[in-house]
């Protein structure tokens, strides 16, 4: 098992993956580790990444590239309005408006929703969502021996990330085994394509003034200029002198050329270079920290390799900025380490991993008789993630509750509201009292808000004893002051990562790596000991018998509708449908493959016909197989350009019907001396040993004579039927079939080496000398009867070892010398 992390950007993506030895970015089939976002739509199947990549310009309609800012968007959001103009491929609405994967920390609700159902469409187990700057800040401090203690003062490092097409920063507090990002900043609109777009504006302008050619008036010109003012990028990353830019071909068979230098390059983007200090400023306020707190700078993202960009965050921060991570790799490592942490197949450090909402959540309620509307903010802005809390409402009766994001003008949506839930089954108590409606709001690991679970706090008489005293106790954590300023607007909060339920604390176990802060933590445990204090109380024997009352929690529905989520049959026709187009792309390979096999067999042949394989072909069935390989071909890029799999299949068959005879003739005249000689050189093995046993050769003198004699039986037969076929084969010419082939040959020698190799490597037979018992420690007590005839012997043997005597112990001492 293995899990995988992947970093889907605007322009390319990366794959890393978590094996037993770390982690791996790993190659496409071009064996390049950066594999370009795009996909063509051909007639009958895709092509993905590197090849779409290439057929960009030619079916510039039919290759989609830049997508990744789509996800959650509706078809007249003014940002899908803006990009379609650049865009050489249509879109379309369609009936709803629109994989460890990462997204970016300003992704909203809509946006990552949109991500996990694309995962599941294409049948991705997505186990976490996680921000490209947390990912990120995971690589760097995973690997850290030096980090500070959890008791020290955390160290702080900026991690700064322009990718193709957006600019975020971070900042991030690392102690010992664990990270806090403290908060985040971002411009969802600067990024490197902003850089390529200033370039292509220019020469767009400069070759309609020299050439009067309009560049944007052909979509295929304009992305020829896309991608080589991408290319001058980059060289002016490492270089300042001028350097040039050609294009041959540009618009109606004219060359154009021209030449920038960085520093025009600067002056050219000197607007863009102005919008990098703004996230950085806004970080350093949320946080409320200072440059000199801030110990390392960490740049990623590969727009970061213009020198200006470098430059003016190392002049904001007053200090050089680092590169000692992969810039394009950073993010997909650190969501496979992430995932390998959530695996429980893989054994990784313990590191626990805290992130920040991005963006104020708000709910908003109505109150049960009044039309006054009810506002709370739940999350604030870079409060810890995933995060639980619990709500308590009193109520009468079913409710609804609206989340909505607090700062409408700072969320790079259209759409502030997140969703609508609706609480249901909602009663009155049996005594006319409002109800306690417990409701817990969720930040998630993939960083969306939910209502994940609503229950109503009961209260059930039994039949004897103790009322009146228990529901003073269950006033009791009513009498809290957070609680009785709630009672005036109908909510109470317990912000809790565990709850006061039992399914609260089994979900606050799932959110372990981000604990909640100290000031939310003392409120949370009021809750859960007041109901423990309650219990207590109610088990204590009454002092009076009174009517006893049992508390009792009901689960709730909830029923959510939020402003962007797929209909289950809309998602599982998306599945059916990427299922068949998976079918359709494997059969149209499949198609492809037989087709290019009956290519190669064409090109093969003609070409070995007229070489190696024409002596082993006659001359009549040489025109006649010429004359098919040339049909066979004029039908392959004439009617047989696009035809069915059987076909290529059929045609393949005709053709190695003439073909491997003739194929095979060459191969056993290659091979057939070879085995010969082979079987040859066994028969003389053989025979000579059987002549050496005829000498009365001591080596052989062991050997039964009838098992010699099968022997040589075998060498005859063998060699007779060598001759046989040899003589046979001689009288064949190259065009005609063997008379014997190569594997009937080798059948030959493995049937003479089974008879004759067990009769010719018998050992000889071993001859025993008598053995004579010596006791070099002196003569053995208990075999004195068996010495008594060696008394010579018996006698010398204890001199052998020193002055050591029969009735002495000595012999293991001895033994040690």
């Amino acid at each position: 098992m293995s899990v995988v992390g992947l970093d889907v950007g605007s322009q390319s993506c990366y794959i890393a993956v978590a094996r037993a030895g770390g982690i791996e970015t790993i190659a496409n089939e071009f064996s390049d580790r950066c594999t370009p976002s795009v996909i063509s739509f051909g007639s009958k199947n895709r092509t993905i990444g590197v090849a779409a990549k290439n057929q960009q310009i030619t079916h510039a309609n039919n290759t989609v590239s830049s997508f990744k800012r789509f996800h959650g968007r509706a078809f007249n959001d003014p940002f899908i309005q803006k990009e379609k103009e650049n865009l050489s491929y249509d879109l379309v609405p369609m009936k709803n408006g629109g994989v460890g994967i990462k997204v970016p920390s300003f992704f909203t609700d809509a946006e990552r929703r949109s991500v996990l159902d694309a995962a599941q469409i294409v049948g991705l187990n997505c186990l976490r969502l996680m921000n490209d700057m947390t990912a990120v800040a995971l690589n760097y401090g995973i690997y850290k021996q030096d980090l500070p203690n959890a008791e020290e003062k955390p160290r702080v490092v900026v991690f700064v990330d322009m990718g193709h097409s957006s600019f975020q920063v971070s900042a991030c507090a690392f102690n010992k085994g664990k990270l806090k990002v403290l908060g985040t900043a971002f411009d969802p609109f600067l990024g490197g394509k902003n850089f390529d777009e200033k370039l292509v504006e220019h020469f767009c302008a400069e070759f309609k003034t020299k050439y009067k050619l309009d560049a944007k008036s052909k979509i295929r010109a304009l992305l020829r200029l896309h991608q080589e003012c991408e290319k001058l990028k980059k060289l002016m990353s490492s270089n300042s002198t001028d350097l040039p830019l050609n294009i041959e071909c540009f618009m109606n068979d004219k060359d154009v050329s021209g030449k920038m230098n960085r520093s025009q390059f600067e002056e050219l983007c000197a607007e863009l270079l102005q919008k990098i200090e703004v996230p950085l400023h806004s970080l350093m306020a949320q946080t409320q920290l200072k440059a000199e707190d801030v110990s390392a700078i960490e740049i990623v993202g590969g727009a970061t390799r213009i020198p200006a960009v470098k430059e003016r965050i190392a002049k904001f921060f007053g200090k050089d900025v680092s590169t000692t991570l992969n810039a394009d790799e950073a993010v997909a490592r650190g969501c496979a380490l992430q995932c390998a942490i959530l695996s429980p197949a893989f054994k990784v450090r313990e590191f626990s991993v805290t992130d920040a909402v991005p963006f104020p959540i708000s709910l908003v309620w109505n109150h049960d008789s009044e039309e006054t509307e009810g506002v709370h903010e739940v999350f604030s802005r870079n409060h810890a993630a995933p995060f639980s809390k619990v709500l308590t409402f009193l109520r009468r009766g079913p409710f609804e509750l609206e989340a909505f994001y607090s700062d409408p003008q700072g969320v790079p949506y259209p759409e502030a509201k997140i969703g609508r839930f609706v609480v249901q089954n909602v009663s009155a108590q049996k005594d006319g009292e409002k109800s306690r409606v417990k409701v817990k709001v969720r930040v998630n690991t993939h960083g969306i808000f939910t209502i994940s679970t609503a229950s109503m706090v009961e209260k059930v008489p039994t039949e004897e004893e103790d009322g009146s005293s228990l529901e003073a106790d269950m006033e009791c954590p009513n009498q809290r002051p957070t609680e009785s300023s709630d009672v005036d607007k109908n909510i109470q909060q317990d912000n809790s990562e565990a709850g006061t339920q039992p399914q609260v604390q089994t979900d606050g176990q799932q959110t372990s790596q981000s604990p909640p802060s100290p000031e939310l933590t003392s409120e949370e445990s009021k809750t859960p000991d007041a109901d423990k204090a309650n219990e207590k109380k109610v088990d204590q024997p009454p002092e009076a018998k009174k009517p006893k009352i049992k508390v009792v929690n009901v689960e709730l529905p909830v029923e959510a509708n939020l402003v962007w989520q797929l209909g289950r049959d809309l998602l599982n026709m998306y599945i059916e449908t990427e299922g068949k187009m998976i079918m359709q792309d494997k059969l149209e390979k499949e198609r492809n493959d037989a087709k290019n096999a009956v290519e190669e067999c064409v090109y093969e042949f003609r070409d070995k016909l007229c070489g190696p394989y024409e002596k082993f072909i006659c001359e009549q069935e040489h025109e006649k197989f010429l004359r098919l390989l040339t049909e066979t071909e004029d039908w392959l890029y004439e009617e047989g350009e696009d035809q069915a799999k059987q076909a290529y299949i059929d045609k393949l068959e005709e053709l190695m019907k003439m073909g491997t005879p003739v194929k095979v003739r060459f191969q056993e005249a290659e091979e057939r001396p070879k085995v010969l000689e082979e079987l040859g050189q066994r028969l003389q093995h053989y025979a000579k040993i059987a002549a050496d046993f005829r000498g009365k050769d001591e080596k052989y003198n062991h050997i039964d004579e009838s098992e010699m004699k099968k022997v040589e039986k075998s060498v005859n037969e063998v060699m007779e039927w060598m001759n046989n076929v040899m003589n046979a084969q001689a009288k064949r010419s190259l065009d005609q079939d063997p008379v014997v082939r190569t594997h009937e040959i080798r059948a030959k020698v493995k049937e003479l080496n089974n008879v004759c190799e067990p009769v010719v490597t018998q050992p000889k037979p071993k001859i025993e000398s008598p053995k004579l018992e010596r006791t070099p420690n002196g003569p053995n007590i208990d075999k004195k009867e068996d010495l008594e005839g060696k008394n010579n012997l018996g006698a010398e043997a204890p001199h052998q070892n020193g002055e050591c005597h029969p009735n002495e112990k000595g012999s293991v001492n001895m033994d040690l010398d």
